[in-house]
């Protein structure tokens, strides 16, 4: 079995995504937040998390 935040790390800094792409720390800081943030969203999806309109609803898992 494999580490999945091995994999997110990976995915973050693949394709020369080691160095930063802007000056200043602001522009920086965005774009790691929204790099980082799409895994967090993909796994949220995958969990069951659909938007209705304006509103966004994780559905309860079945076991």
């Amino acid at each position: 079995m494999t580490c999945p935040l091995g994999h997110t790390v990976a995915w973050i800094v693949q394709h020369s995504n080691r160095r930063l792409h802007y000056r200043g720390t602001l522009k920086n800081d965005t774009w790691l937040h929204t790099r980082a943030a799409a895994p967090n969203l993909r796994r949220l999806i995958n969990l069951g998390l659909t938007h209705t309109g304006t509103t966004w609803q994780l559905n309860p898992a079945t076991a």
